[in-house]
C-alpha cells in the first residue's frame, strides 16, 4: 500500500534543519505540504479590538509563506495555502480532512504547537481521521521533553529554576539538510489543493519593511549577525530602545520557525570557538532559554494561559469604566507617558518594538491605565511581526504576575500584583533614553519611521 504522507507546517516554515520535514520523506512515498495561514482569532481579536493581523505582521507573514513555498519547488514540491475563516472556525478543520480524504493520506506530520488553537486543530483531524498515523515533535524546541529531568505536569514553575535544571543540557547543533523531497500526489483531485504566491502583501509596503520573512532572509541574518562583533557585546546593548544591531534580531524568524533555534545555537558555538564565549554570548543562549520556558509553559497551561482561572474570570469588556478610552489610547500612543507612547508609535509604524520597550509598555498598559493585560496581550499579538504564542502572552502573564494564576487556589480576586513587575517609567526613561532621543523620534506628527531597507537590515 502506498504510503502518503501530509505535512502540516505551523511555526517550522524552513526546509532546513527541520528534523520533522526530513522523517516525512524517510517514511513516504508522496507527500503533500499544507501551512495554514495565521490570522487574529475570534478570541485574540475580541481582546485587541482589532479584526485582523495588522499591515507589517501580515506581509512578514506573507513573506515566509511565499519563501516556503519557492524553497519546496525547488525540491520539486509544493505548497497548499489554507486560510482561516474567523467566522467559521471549522472551515479550515474541514479542508484538512477533504484533502486527507480526497488524496488517501495514511500519515500526518506536525510540529507539536504549543497554542491552543493549534493544538486543537491537529487532535480534532486526528478523531475525524482516525486511521491517520500521526507523527509529531517539539520541532521549533531546542529540547524535547525526554532530555528534561522533569514531566510536563512537574514543570518548574519559575523560570530561575527551570534554567537550572536544563542549561546543562547539549543542544543538538549538528545541523541537517534536505536535498530531496518525496513527490506530491495528483492534488487536482481536491478543490483546495491550490498555492498562493503571495498573500495579502502589497509592493509598497515590502519595500518598506525592517524584517523580510522567509527562511532565505533569516539565514542572512543570522550570518551577517555572528560575522560582526555584535554577540561580544550584546549584553550591554540588549536594552536600547532602537537600533539593529542592538539586540539580535532573531525573534521574527524564530516565531515562524523559519530559522530554528538549534541552528542558531549552532552559529553561537561556532562563533564563539572563533571568537572566544563572554557573558554576552552566554546571555543570547540566556535568552533563548527564556524562549524555551514559555514554550513548555504554555503547552503545560493549555487554555488556562488565556482564559484565566475562575477565581479571576476574564472579560472581553474591561470593568474599569475608562479602561477602554485608556486602552485606545494606549494602542495609538496618546497616553501621558512619553516613553510608552514613544514604543507604541514604533509599534504601529514597524511591526516592531524592543524587549525593553514591550515591558514598559505593559506594566503602564496594567498598572497605570488599570487594563486587563490580556487586552494588551492580544494586541501585540495584530501587529508584532515577530509574534509567538507562547512568548507574548507568557512575558505579559508574567509582568501582571499571572503566569502561574491558575494553580494559585488561595489568591483573590483584587490582591496586588507582584511590585517586582512594574516599572518606574520615570526611572526607565532616565535609564534608556535620558536625552529623550527615542521620544523625540517618534513624537507626535513628526514621528518618522526608521525602518531600514531589507539590506541595511541583514
Amino acid at each position: 500500500m502506498k504510503k502518503i504522507g501530509l505535512y502540516l507546517f505551523t511555526n517550522d516554515l524552513r526546509i532546513n534543519d527541520n528534523a520533522l520535514l526530513y522523517q516525512a520523506s524517510q517514511i513516504v512515498d508522496e507527500l503533500v505540504c499544507v501551512v495554514v495561514e495565521p490570522v487574529l482569532s475570534h478570541y485574540s481579536s475580541q481582546f485587541a479590538q482589532e479584526q485582523q493581523n495588522g499591515a507589517h505582521r501580515t506581509a512578514f507573514i506573507s513573506q515566509s509563506i511565499s519563501d516556503l513555498k519557492a524553497n519546496l519547488s525547488d525540491l520539486e514540491q509544493s505548497l497548499v495555502v489554507l486560510r482561516q475563516d474567523q467566522d467559521k472556525s471549522d472551515n479550515v478543520k474541514d479542508s484538512l480532512n477533504e484533502i486527507i480524504s480526497a488524496l488517501n493520506v495514511t500519515h500526518l506530520f506536525a510540529n507539536v504547537h504549543c497554542g491552543y488553537d493549534e493544538q486543537q486543530l491537529v487532535q480534532s483531524t486526528l478523531t475525524d481521521c482516525a486511521n491517520l498515523t500521526a507523527i509529531q515533535t517539539h520541532n521549533s524546541t531546542l529540547f524535547e521533553l525526554d532530555d528534561f529531568p522533569f514531566t510536563l505536569d512537574k514543570l518548574p514553575r519559575s523560570f530561575t529554576k527551570f534554567r537550572k535544571l536544563i542549561e546543562h543540557l547539549a543542544v543538538d547543533t549538528k545541523g541537517l539538510t534536505i536535498t530531496n523531497l518525496p513527490p506530491a500526489p495528483d492534488l487536482t483531485k481536491t478543490s483546495h489543493c491550490h498555492s498562493k504566491a503571495s498573500l495579502f502583501m502589497t509592493g509598497d509596503l515590502a519595500s518598506e519593511q525592517s524584517f523580510k520573512g522567509g527562511e532565505t532572509s533569516g539565514l542572512v541574518h543570522l550570518d551577517h549577525y555572528f560575522s560582526h562583533d555584535y554577540a561580544s557585546r550584546y549584553k550591554q546593548t540588549r536594552n536600547v530602545l532602537d537600533g539593529i544591531e542592538n539586540s539580535t534580531k532573531f525573534s521574527p524568524w524564530l516565531a515562524l520557525g523559519c530559522v530554528s533555534p538549534k541552528t542558531i545555537c549552532r552559529h553561537l558555538t561556532r562563533f564563539e570557538s572563533h571568537h572566544g564565549s563572554n557573558g554576552s554570548t552566554y546571555w543570547i543562549y540566556f535568552e533563548l532559554l527564556w524562549r524555551e520556558y514559555f514554550y513548555w509553559k504554555s503547552l503545560s497551561l493549555t487554555s488556562s494561559l488565556f482564559t484565566g482561572s475562575p477565581i479571576n474570570p476574564v472579560k472581553t469588556e474591561n470593568s474599569n469604566p475608562s479602561a477602554n478610552l485608556n486602552f485606545a489610547k494606549w494602542k495609538s500612543g496618546n497616553t501621558s507617558y512619553p516613553i510608552v507612547d514613544a514604543c507604541m508609535r514604533q509599534l504601529n509604524a514597524t511591526g516592531y518594538m524592543s524587549n525593553r520597550g514591550r515591558q514598559l509598555a505593559a506594566s503602564c498598559l496594567i498598572y497605570e491605565l488599570g487594563v486587563d493585560w490580556r487586552h494588551g496581550a492580544a494586541y501585540f499579538e495584530s501587529q508584532l511581526v515577530d509574534y509567538d504564542v507562547a512568548s507574548n502572552w507568557g512575558n505579559w502573564a508574567y509582568i501582571a504576575g499571572a503566569l502561574n494564576q491558575p494553580v494559585h487556589n488561595n489568591q483573590t480576586k483584587n490582591q496586588s500584583q507582584p511590585k517586582s513587575h512594574h516599572f518606574d517609567l520615570a526611572k526607565q526613561t532616565e535609564m534608556y533614553d535620558p536625552d529623550h532621543v527615542f521620544i523625540n523620534q517618534w513624537s507626535g506628527g513628526n514621528a518618522v519611521s526608521t525602518s531600514l531597507t531589507n539590506q541595511d537590515a541583514l
